[in-house]
């Protein structure tokens, strides 16, 4: 609520006012004449959501029922639930006392029934204050005189009637946009006017662009936007280098997958003469280039995130910037906000330093030709090792052991420094492409193999901390150049992925803490502990497997989770377990508090390493950059402005990366039950996901999920049993619960429902 609404409404609500005009009130609250208007706004929003009310006389009191507003949420069976600010549990709101109101709305509810150990609070809609949607994207239909939009969002909760004379140039079965015109009232369905033809149903690209009108993605850059980011250019300012380290001769690698184009950023490790560690992490000074408020900086606010949906990214800065100046590129001279750690054996950070510089990539490498090195190297370590212990095997049999013996430690000497350098070792006859790659990258073995040794250090103390270790597959949806799915399968990942993922953690810790303990303006990225009853709920599952997270509602850990996942490491129930896991924690967000992340077991954590792709990073290398440039004695006014305007961006950011998230997740699902649209009547073993109150879900080895209704699942009538989250037969006792493997067929799979079912085959 604003500072002068709730000025307003204290002032109605205190025990001595008496009901008084709005005049009134603009007397004892000395308002200014040209401020007027603004009070009769606030009195008429706070009339409008049921904080106060006009008696006959005109005069304001307060309204003595509690109402709430918040967010409907509908179910595609009629009823929903309202999310209210503040409460942690939503209110449930019947079918019968939804007012009519639609998915997505805003409306003021009141409390009918009160939250009890059985259920869910219970609600009714009094009033809907502001419809979310004034458009809705869908599929035409249509019956000569008149048509229906059928919604693309299942839960919007009608469809739309169209006149004829609202048409424009709509053919059945195409994908529309639709204003609506009339909201639903009294059984009637809502009404609306078709102001854009996307496409036919089926024509290649109009599912991507469906999404992107559903969410109202800004999918172009305004052209005065476009001007501001060439004006950067695509080479360095040279005036600006003595001011930054200069790093250009030093050997720093990007690693990132095959298809990245906006690398933002690059790392190095260096061994110090104590046995301690370097890592420099360099991330690409986009603040440098995109100045507060300018036309980038709002475009960068208003997007909040880059969108990576499948075939199509919608980037948070223009190309210029993305793919350009800002990109990390091999061979070109680039601005960087760096940190370099020094980390002792045991994986701890023991000295820190941030600084600006301009740095000088030395390669462009990928994750899978890090992993062939890797892989390489490793395989050739194994090889003089085995070879070492065949030369002690023999030294046993040999009658003259002396000699022997002094043959083999020369023989072992030199095996072993062939060992202790790597980077000295010839690659053996391989396949040709692994072979370019480890001649090409041969001057470079040492730099990789130490980026390994670190981090698995790295990463060893993070588990001992309870760092979550979940192993969810990504999905790799395969396209042709029309933008029809070909294959889908797990992302494979290695352990080149798990390195750079590993620095840019540390990294982002080390910035955190730091500036965390400077108290200076900050957006932290937080991961609050899970709630106890979802907890008791997970355990419910977990007992299935004989396992359980020991918790009370004062001490939920981390590493307690961290148990359970290493116990089914390596297990079929692996990925269940930890897809378990993953329900039971709460969403991450970005707040301009620390409050630690749970996730990560980690007491200070940010998001520093990509400022090209999300916003906050953005923002607090503004901040950290004007410590640098003050060396850390920054005025007070700066310190109160940022710390205000990190509050807004923290919550901006935050709803655009729900929003970032839903299209991504909307997108897989369209392209799987496209896939699969050419699979029915196959036959796959999958594993069950969920059991539910209307059937199982089952996930495939691709990672496709899909559901075996009650009614394919044979002829037995099955009980839910909910407190175990179980289906049981009712004569057989045939039982499915999580984790169960199944023989399913594909028996229908739509894209336009965005939906796969599978029934059970024995």
């Amino acid at each position: 609520m604003e500072e002068q609404e709730l000025k307003v409404l204290n002032l109605i609500k205190d025990k001595e006012y008496a009901p008084m005009k709005a005049k009134e009130i603009a007397m004892i609250m000395h308002v200014p004449k040209n401020e007027y208007n603004e009070l009769l706004r606030i009195l008429g929003k706070l009339e409008m959501e049921m904080k106060i009310q006009k008696n006959r006389k005109n005069q304001y009191r307060p309204v003595e029922q509690v109402y709430y507003d918040g967010i409907y949420r509908k179910n595609q069976k009629g009823f929903g639930f309202v999310k209210i600010e503040d409460q942690e549990d939503d209110i449930y709101i019947a079918k019968e006392n939804s007012k009519n109101a639609l998915n997505g709305d805003r409306v003021l509810i009141e409390i009918i029934e009160e939250k009890n150990k059985v259920k869910k609070a219970e609600g009714k809609v009094v009033k809907i204050l502001k419809h979310e949607k004034d458009t809705i994207v869908g599929r035409f239909e249509n019956n000569k005189n008149f048509g229906f939009v059928v919604p693309d969002d299942k839960n919007f909760g009608t469809d739309i009637f169209i006149s004829k004379k609202n048409f424009g140039k709509a053919r059945n079965n195409h994908k529309v946009l639709v204003k609506i015109i009339k909201y639903p009232k009294k059984g009637k369905k809502a009404e609306g006017k078709i102001i854009e033809v996307l496409g036919n149903v089926n024509e290649a690209g109009v599912d991507m662009l469906s999404l992107i009108k559903e969410h109202k993605l800004p999918s172009t850059f305004p052209e005065p936007v476009v001007e501001e980011a060439k004006k950067c250019g695509n080479q360095i300012d040279e005036n600006d280098i003595a001011r930054r380290r200069d790093l250009r001769q030093d050997i720093i690698f990007t690693i990132d997958g095959e298809d990245a184009k906006d690398l933002d950023d690059a790392v190095k490790v260096t061994k110090l003469e104590n046995g301690n560690y370097k890592l420099d992490v360099h991330i690409a000074d986009v603040s440098y280039y995109v100045k507060p408020n300018s036309l980038l900086d709002q475009e960068a606010l208003l997007r909040g995130t880059s969108i990576y949906m499948l075939g199509r990214v919608i980037p948070m800065l223009p190309r210029e910037l993305s793919n350009g100046i800002c990109s990390l590129n091999a061979g070109e001279d680039r601005f960087t906000l760096s940190c370099s750690m020094e980390i002792n054996q045991k994986g701890e950070v023991i000295s820190s330093d941030v600084y600006k510089a301009v740095i000088n990539v030395t390669e462009r490498m990928t994750y899978t030709n890090v992993q062939k090195i890797l892989d390489y190297l490793n395989t050739k370590k194994q090889e003089v090792s085995n070879n070492i212990d065949q030369m002690e095997l023999k030294v046993q049999d040999n009658t003259n052991k002396q000699r022997a013996s002094n043959n083999t430690d020369t023989n072992k000497q030199e095996m072993s420094n062939n060992v202790n350098n790597l980077d000295k070792l010839k690659p053996k006859a391989q396949d040709n492409e692994d072979k370019e790659v480890i001649n090409r990258y041969e001057p470079y073995f040492s730099e990789f193999k130490l980026m390994e040794e670190l981090a698995l250090i790295l990463k060893q103390k993070r588990l001992g901390q309870g760092y979550l270790n979940l192993d969810i597959p990504e999905s790799k949806i395969e396209l042709d150049i029309d933008g029809r799915v070909t294959n889908i399968k797990k992302y494979e990942t290695n352990f080149a992925n798990e390195i750079i993922e590993q620095f840019m953690l540390t990294a982002n810790e080390t910035i955190a803490e730091k500036f965390f303990w400077l108290d200076a303006p900050f957006i932290y990225r937080v991961h609050e502990k899970p709630d106890y009853e979802k907890v008791q709920e997970l355990n419910k599952f977990l007992f299935n497997f004989g396992l359980k997270i020991k918790a009370n509602k004062d001490n939920i850990y981390p590493k307690e989770f961290a148990k359970v996942l290493e116990e089914v490491q390596g297990k079929e129930e692996e990925k269940v377990v930890s897809n378990l896991v993953l329900r039971t924690l709460k969403v991450a967000r970005y707040e301009a508090i620390n409050e630690g992340h749970f996730g990560i077991a980690s007491k200070y954590y940010c998001h520093f390493t990509s400022p090209i792709r999300r916003y906050p990073d953005l923002f607090i290398h503004r901040v950290i950059s004007k410590y640098l440039e003050e060396n850390y004695d920054v005025e007070e006014s700066f310190v109160e402005d940022y710390k205000k305007q990190a509050e807004e961006r923290a919550k901006q950011s935050s709803e655009r990366e729900i929003i970032a998230t839903k299209v991504e997740r909307e997108s897989e699902d369209i392209k799987k039950a496209e896939f699969m649209e050419g699979k029915i009547g196959e036959e796959y073993e999958g594993i069950i996901s969920s059991v539910t109150s209307f059937g199982i879900f089952v996930e495939l080895e691709n990672t496709v999920e899909g559901l075996i209704r009650f009614e394919d699942l044979g002829d037995e009538y099955f009980i839910y049993d909910e407190e175990r989250k179980r289906l049981i037969g009712e004569h057989t006792k045939t039982t499915y619960k999580i984790g169960d493997k199944i023989n399913i067929r594909v028996k229908d799979a739509s894209k336009l429902m965005r939906t796969v079912d599978f029934e059970k085959i024995s």
